[in-house]
């Protein structure tokens, strides 16, 4: 399984990034996926999933904001973040589970059994 997250970079406060992650070796369609991110000296944190049925969860920082989806004919997924601000500054890693369905986000990202490298997501105040 390769997954490779793309889409990263500095913008704004305010401002918009699409963050999208291709998936080789496994399928968006049939596994649980999802975002998160790591802040410098915190823990990575979960930020959004989608399961197989395409059912949303998101934490509640990000709530109105972001945006998970998948593109099931490109085997690819995606983030739409919107009104960004200062604390969304991290790197975000795409992940995958294998597994239909997705385990609570306060669970943590311990039972993701793929990831990608990260993709740097910096924004100025």
């Amino acid at each position: 399984v390769q997954l490779l997250e793309s889409g990263g970079g500095s913008v704004q406060a305010g401002g918009s990034l699409r963050l999208s992650c291709a998936a080789s070796g496994t399928t968006v369609s049939t596994y649980c996926m999802g975002w998160f991110r790591q802040a410098p000296g915190k823990e990575r944190e979960g930020v959004a999933t989608i399961d197989r049925f395409g059912s949303t969860s998101y934490a509640d920082s990000v709530k109105g904001r972001f945006t998970i989806s998948k593109d099931n004919a490109k085997n690819t997924l995606f983030l739409q973040m919107n009104s960004l601000k200062f604390e969304d500054t991290g790197m975000y890693y795409c992940a995958t589970i294998l597994f239909f369905g997705c385990p609570p986000l306060s669970v943590g990202p311990g039972r993701f059994n793929y990831w990608g490298q990260g993709t740097q997501v910096t924004v100025s105040s």
